[in-house]
């Protein structure tokens, strides 16, 4: 039965729903209890939280709500007892109480559900601003939702001017688009890249940054989560340490290692395309006496200004590099024909036609150019440029004045550098297996056929070529610093030699060491005293022939060293006289004993009227200047008599002997071999002792 509630009822009612949502403990069971009575008009009810006591009550009811049991109310015996109407009252309010004491409780659980959350929310705040790193959320349109003090620190925006704000005010450029990104993330997950980021103060920056998707309850994705750090110092760092491995540190340019992958790359689309490329190998004339004469710092300029030269003369896409000291390299890409890379080689050449300007001095250097062509020659950079290499040798041989030039390369020229390379390494090895050996030929007085001394010439026992003359080896020698070397085993020889020779009983006879210009330097003199100290010989075993041309540059050094080889009792001997250019003004003042007349001129004697001329002018001047005169290459009994009427001393040539081993020279001097002169029975004969 429906029970109809009064005016009263409803104040009772709404009496309730204060008390339920205002007080707590006993303060609400006491007010609970007292509206109970109100409600069923009947004294003394009392609400109890548990189970009703156990002392004598005449009505109770159960507040009961969805099965969850909410307390009693309970009154006591009364002198009248409790009617239905009262009963179905109280168990009307018990129900009204249950539900909203239930409605309390869920409140109160809501609310520690909240507390608990706000409590996590402000540790996780704490946390998030105490990180050094950058982090802000931002929603699936990108409008940033959170942003901690590692992001108002490192951008300069406070939280209140960055949040609300789209993520894309930070970007160093408005056109980045991220919404494609913003997509793969929200499908496939996290992901770490290096962009560039811009700071409230318009400073731009290399950032670190780390996006993980952020899901709601349900696993759905709701925005990002940004993490991002300021990785500018690495980038500078890397980049520096990229510039240092990959570009040359003086001119700025790409170094050999960058050249070769760049090149590399360019090729293999140059191979797609069917087009041809080359590798332009260059090499300064006469940089190294300037970089000696007026130093380093002068040379470095010098070669950065050519630098800017060659870079300024070629297309964007052509590489030039610097391979280290003087040498330098230019990659041409795309090219239609291969003779166009000769075009371009004279335009490089033609750069050094205008002077360097360097620390006050007017510098001119040459260039010689070596090319090898993509594909005919070779399909990769290394070998590309080692051919380069080979043909710019070639060119540097064929220039002139220091001009230079270039060349392409041919196989032929890798031929004859294989041969030269071999002769190199052959030689090295020639030191250790004791396979240089010393001729001699012997140096005959005109006048009385005697053996006077001999000239010491040097001989490779080649195990695979035989017998190798000077001129196959000597020159390889000079160019790769080996004279040195060998001029000691020369030096060492001879005053072996020499020393055994004395041992023997012979009188002295003087031996002539050739000398070459690398060796002719203020540490000869040295060098020879310590040997004739070593073997105990004097200076009248032993002469030096120094040719011509090396009388040309630093006179006064040259007599110096000329002086000091003099005080030691050895005799210097000009070599090769009439072939150079050396002043007669100059000639007067070196301390020679004699003048050697080139072969090219006694060849032609007697027949060549022009030879003849020469010959007997080179004898007029060695007398005026007291020089003694030997002729070399003497064959024949007519060209022995010019040069004896013409007042030549002493000859050297197949007349009398060959170039001959120690031994058989050895035998000539124990012998008393000597050249029949026209006056002697056989005119021109050659006899024994």
């Amino acid at each position: 039965m429906m029970t109809t509630l009064s005016g009263d009822d409803l104040a009772a009612c709404t009496a309730l729903l204060d008390v339920v949502q205002s007080l707590q403990g006993q303060a609400l069971h006491a007010a609970l209890g007292d509206i109970a009575s109100g409600f069923v008009k009947r004294p003394g009810c009392q609400y109890f939280p548990d189970a009703a006591p156990e002392a004598p009550i005449s009505l109770t009811q159960e507040l009961r709500h969805e099965g969850v049991q909410y307390g009693h109310y309970a009154f006591p015996e009364a002198p009248t007892a409790y009617t239905a109407t009262e009963s179905e009252r109280l168990h009307t309010l018990a129900g009204l109480t249950a539900r909203l004491l239930q409605t309390r409780a869920e409140s109160e659980k809501r609310v520690r559900a909240l507390d608990q959350i706000e409590a996590k929310l402000e540790q996780q705040a704490q946390i998030l601003n105490q990180m050094h790193e950058s982090v802000i959320t931002m929603d699936q349109a990108g409008f940033i939702t959170s942003w901690n003090r590692g992001a108002e620190q490192l951008f300069g925006y406070t939280a209140i001017e960055a949040i609300g704000r789209n993520v894309l005010f930070l970007y160093e450029s408005e056109d980045e688009d991220d919404s494609a990104l913003a997509d793969i993330f929200m499908s496939q997950g996290g992901r770490e890249m290096e962009v560039r980021r811009r700071k409230k103060s318009g400073e731009t920056f290399w950032a670190s940054l780390s996006l993980s998707v952020m899901r709601d309850q349900h696993g759905q994705p709701i925005g990002l989560i940004g993490y991002i750090n300021d990785i500018t110092e690495r980038k500078n760092a890397e980049k520096l340490i990229h510039h240092l491995a990959y570009y040359d540190s003086l001119t700025g340019l790409p170094n050999r290692t960058l050249l070769t992958r760049t090149v590399d790359q360019a090729l293999s689309e140059s191979q797609e395309n069917s087009q041809y490329g080359c590798i332009m190998f260059i090499d300064l004339n006469r940089f190294k006496p300037i970089n000696d004469t007026l130093g380093h710092v002068a040379g470095d300029m010098l070669l950065v200004e050519v630098a800017i030269r060659l870079r300024r003369a070629l297309r964007d896409e052509d590489v030039v590099a610097r391979l280290g000291a003087d040498e330098f390299a230019v990659a041409l890409f795309n090219i239609d024909r291969d003779y166009h890379a000769g075009f371009v080689a004279q335009k490089l050449l033609a750069l050094f036609d205008e002077p360097f300007f360097i620390d006050g001095h007017e510098l001119r250097v040459g260039a010689s150019i070596g090319i090898s062509m993509y594909p005919q020659d070779a399909a990769d950079t290394e070998t590309l440029l080692r051919l380069a290499d080979i043909a710019m040798y070639r060119a540097k041989q064929g220039g002139e004045n220091n001009e230079g030039g270039y060349a392409y390369y041919s196989e032929e020229m890798s031929r004859n550098k294989l041969d030269l390379l071999r002769i190199e390494t052959g030689l090295m090895h020639a030191f250790e297996y004791d396979e240089l050996l010393l001729y001699y030929q012997p140096k005959v007085d005109m006048h009385t056929g005697i053996v006077t001394g001999a000239e010491a010439l040097v001989r490779w026992q080649h195990p695979e070529r035989g017998l190798l003359l000077p001129g196959e080896f000597i020159p390889i020698a000079e160019e790769t610093g080996l004279i040195v070397q060998l001029s000691d085993w020369v030096l060492n020889a001879v005053c072996t030699q020499a020393r055994a020779w004395k041992e023997a009983g012979l009188p002295p006879v003087r031996i002539a060491l050739n000398i070459t210009a690398r060796e002719f330097t203020r540490s000869l003199p040295d060098r020879v005293r310590a040997a004739m100290s070593r073997y105990q010989l004097d200076g009248e075993w032993l002469e030096l022939e120094i040719t011509e041309s090396m009388l040309m540059h630093g006179t006064d050094r040259v007599i110096a060293i000329m002086e000091m080889v003099c005080n030691l009792g050895l005799t210097i001997s000009l070599d090769d006289f009439g072939t150079g250019y050396s002043s007669l003004s100059y000639l007067k003042r070196f301390p020679i004993n004699t003048l050697k007349i080139d072969r090219s001129f006694t060849m032609g004697i007697p027949e060549d009227t022009n030879d003849c001329a020469i010959a007997s002018a080179i004898i007029g001047i060695a007398k005026q200047l007291r020089h003694k005169v030997i002729a070399e290459g003497v064959e024949s009994e007519q060209q022995l008599q010019f040069l004896k009427d013409a007042g030549c001393d002493e000859l050297q040539g197949y007349l009398f002997s060959p170039p001959v081993p120690a031994q058989k020279f050895h035998e000539m001097l124990m012998s008393g071999k000597r050249l029949e002169l026209s006056s002697d029975k056989n005119a021109g004969g050659v006899a024994g002792g």
